[in-house]
């Protein structure tokens, strides 16, 4: 195997900064509704759901999220009242995460400050195709990250 070179270590720490640095500004963004990105993920997959709920593995799935982390999320989502477990009617193995009214309301409240942070901190810097660019190039690095496509974001290119 050959070292990587001066241009391509560059590129590795700026991505590295860039998913170090991200989430983090999204989160004080968002401070003042009490949610964090990953929060904001998290609901938005169930308020996009049919009937609001989703199984526990596919919402982990579609937040790219483990199951450890994906449950103590939930929890805390829970005592806040956003999201409550039931469960599932198909599989009684399974439980659901289902969104509740104030989880409904607590996402639509917070979706504009997040578009407009998302929007000036990432979307506004770029040039004509340079969404369809990021994209692209996500996909790429996902698809050899996620061969087996178990995220919902790689499997059609498109989150669903």
């Amino acid at each position: 195997m050959t070292e990587l070179q001066h241009d391509e270590r560059v590129a590795v720490a700026r991505l590295h900064a860039l998913l170090e640095l991200l989430p983090t500004a999204l989160d004080r963004r968002l401070a003042g509704t009490g949610l964090t990105s990953f929060e904001l993920t998290l609901l938005e997959a169930l308020h996009e759901a049919d009937s609001h709920r989703l199984r526990l593995s596919a919402l982990a799935s579609r937040t790219n999220a483990t199951l450890p982390r994906l449950s103590r999320v939930v929890s805390g989502l829970e005592r806040k009242g956003l999201v409550l477990r039931a469960p599932c009617e198909q599989d009684g193995r399974a439980t659901n995460a289902v969104l509740t009214d104030a989880g409904t309301a607590a996402y639509e409240a917070a979706r504009p400050l997040y578009d407009d942070a998302v929007r000036t901190m990432v979307l506004d810097g770029l040039d004509d195709g340079g969404v369809d660019r990021l994209a692209s190039l996500c996909l790429d690095i996902l698809t050899r990250l996620d061969p087996d496509r178990r995220l919902t974001v790689t499997a059609d290119g498109a989150p669903t």
